[in-house]
């Protein structure tokens, strides 16, 4: 379920032009997403693969991690809060391994619906009618809360607040049951984005929405086993090769006999695959919606430089997730890259103090400026997003404490002006610095001599796909399904549902 706003707290610093009411705490986190997955069957040590699978996407996920294994008649999993190494010790992954199991999926999880606490965490292991089954979900639902309702009031009892545990309610009820395929008619019920690893005694099945929100690919090792994962950058770091993606309303079940694959949903579906896994969700080395996520980086940058050029002494990222569009700003404007910021790697993400003056020492233990690089010079500075823009202006502060003479901010995205309910952990639409905001405004605020963004039309035109496949409901505020009223009765085929163009 979504979590509730938070009342936002006032800003400590107020802007020079104009007042900027209902931000949020001086120092906002990035944004999150929900989450990552990984499924191997046929390996010898599958624990230790997941293990691998989830390390290599930790970036999807940094609140909780959990790995579930099958020896072939019964599932056995661990769970845990932290990231991937801190919930599996050496220990922990031996004894998982240790009953020789055939499968296993895993999950790193942060919360988009539900809270950060330990019920939550996936996958989720549960017994029903028919046996057992785990779970593991990237997305969000956004028909979850009337589905959720509908069972309560039947007398179903839920563990979790998450949104997962209603599909796994569905999958046991004996509407889904009496059907010749039980997930298949579960998954029609679902609404949203979802991409989906389950773990039966005999086999895995994987899933992937009908809009294709969130990526979903399989992969292959020299010695046949069969891998999934949310990114190609995982099949890699097992050593496993890339088969192809799982499609928009396709299943595919791997078990002993080998791979298959059906339909749930109408294959005419319009997409709506998240541009934002791109411009800073995954990781740059791999390949999302048949794209690499570096080359797709380094073209916004060089857009951004065409769009919004200017005369400056160098340009230079914002670490780290910038740097991917800082080079190709860079390139595009015969400007030299210089990095005038550099990232302390031993100052965790659990670094959180209560008071403003010690949130501005965490940024500036996290986040060196170079102070004999910028002083005195004219720098354009590169990132990919602003979500609060409390956390940028501590930044573009430092920068200017330590004699910058110009600031240029460049941003590899358009505005985000509107939250996601599809698996993004933005901020509420108030919290939001764009939301109801001019450029020149955010420009006022941050203190930069000049702001801007991508278009809309920049960023698309850097994608592979037609522009008709992604959602950038974030950035304009029209997104595939009816997010204010969503349906929890049976959807038959995909196109049934409202779509928004």
């Amino acid at each position: 379920m979504p979590k509730p706003p938070r009342t936002p707290a006032p800003l400590d610093a107020t802007p020079p032009t104009f007042h900027l009411p209902q931000l949020a705490q001086p120092l906002d986190p990035p944004p999150k997403e929900k989450c990552g997955v990984f499924a191997v069957w046929g390996h010898h040590a599958p624990a230790r693969l997941s293990y691998l699978g989830l390390y290599a996407q930790q970036h999807r996920g940094q609140e909780s991690a959990g790995i579930v294994v099958s020896d072939g008649r019964r599932l056995a999993g661990h769970t845990g809060m932290g990231l991937v190494p801190e919930v599996f010790t050496d220990r922990v992954i031996e004894h998982l391994d240790r009953a020789t199991p055939v499968a296993a999926i895993g999950h790193n999880r942060y919360s988009t619906a539900g809270g950060s606490v330990s019920c939550n965490a996936q996958p989720l292991l549960e017994s029903y009618i028919a046996g057992q089954v785990a779970v593991a979900h990237n997305g969000n639902l956004i028909n979850a809360a009337p589905l959720r309702r509908r069972f309560e009031e039947a007398g179903h009892l839920f563990h979790t607040t998450s949104d997962t545990e209603v599909i796994i309610h569905l999958l046991a009820s004996p509407e889904q049951q009496a059907s010749p395929d039980p997930l298949a008619a579960t998954l029609r019920r679902l609404q949203g984005a979802f991409s989906l690893v389950f773990l039966f005694p005999d086999r895995i099945e994987a899933a992937r929405d009908p809009w294709g929100w969130r990526p979903l690919t399989l992969g292959k090792t020299p010695d046949g086993a069969h891998v999934v994962a949310s990114e190609t950058v995982a099949l890699h770091v097992v050593n496993a090769e890339p088969v192809r993606d799982i499609e928009p309303g396709e299943i595919v079940t791997i078990d002993a006999s080998g791979v298959r694959s059906r339909r749930f949903a109408d294959p005419s579906a319009p997409l709506a695959q998240c541009v934002f896994e791109h411009v800073y969700f995954a990781n740059p080395a791999s390949v999302v919606f048949g794209q690499n996520v570096q080359v797709a980086r380094e073209r916004m940058g060089e857009r951004l430089a065409k769009e919004a050029p200017v005369p400056a002494d160098f340009v230079m990222p914002m670490p780290d997730s910038g740097r991917s569009a800082a080079a190709g700003y860079a390139r595009a404007s015969g400007i030299p890259y210089r990095e005038g910021i550099v990232p302390n790697r031993y100052v965790g993400r659990t670094f959180i103090k209560p008071t403003h003056t010690e949130r501005v020492a965490a940024v500036r233990l996290k986040l060196n400026v170079v102070e004999d690089i910028v002083r005195d010079r004219r720098i354009v500075v590169v990132d990919d997003s602003i979500v609060r823009g409390t956390t940028t202006k501590a930044k573009m502060d430092q920068l200017r404490a330590a004699g910058a003479r110009e600031i240029h901010l460049r941003i590899s995205c358009p505005p985000i002006r509107h939250p996601c309910s599809f698996g993004v952990d933005f901020a509420t639409r108030e919290q939001l610095i764009a939301h109801g905001r001019t450029v020149e405004q955010i420009r006022a605020f941050l203190g930069v001599d000049s702001l801007h963004y991508l278009t809309i039309e920049g960023l698309l035109a850097c994608m592979d796909r037609p522009a008709a496949d992604y959602c950038t409901g974030c950035y304009t505020g029209d997104y595939r399904l009816d997010v204010e009223h969503p349906q929890a009765e049976a959807v038959l085929h995909s196109d049934q549902l409202p779509m928004f163009p």
